[in-house]
């Protein structure tokens, strides 16, 4: 990791992604961490996945968002940390009806950031599944019906 400051309206060697109609903004890299800045529009979220090899964290700035474990809700809002632990499915809901602002890191870092990098501005979801699989994210198939 490189020292200095990553200022608050910037990204990481001036990145930043649309993810499934989400803006991230990477901030800090090491190979040990990775952290991006998210602002989740209202009514987008992330589908249930898997992360077989990071523990994964969310610290809420604004707004509101909805964890999903296989069933379990929680709801987080300004100053909460969600915690997700690796190889345990987790779905992000903004169900708010207000847009969401929130910082997410993951540990160990391995290769969400390239993942990013391929997704941004992916509508896909057939493509999205593939490349994420091949960046040790795993998503869920839709429940029957859906």
């Amino acid at each position: 990791m490189e020292k200095g400051i990553t200022e608050a309206n910037k990204g990481l060697q001036g990145l930043s992604w649309n993810v499934v109609g989400q803006t991230y903004v990477p901030k800090l890299l090491s190979h040990d961490t990775f952290v991006w800045a998210a602002t989740m529009p209202a009514e987008t979220f992330v589908p249930p996945h898997i992360h077989p090899t990071q523990d994964e964290w969310i610290v809420m700035i604004q707004g509101n968002l909805e964890i999903e474990f296989m069933g379990d809700v929680h709801k987080a809002g300004p100053g909460d940390t969600v915690r997700m632990p690796k190889g345990q499915a987790h779905g992000i809901f903004n169900r708010s009806g207000a847009e969401a602002k929130c910082i997410f890191g993951v540990a160990p870092a391995r290769k969400l950031f390239d993942l990013f990098i391929l997704l941004d501005g992916i509508t896909d979801p057939k493509e999205l599944v593939r490349l994420s699989a091949l960046h040790e994210v795993d998503f869920l198939p839709p429940p029957a019906g859906a």
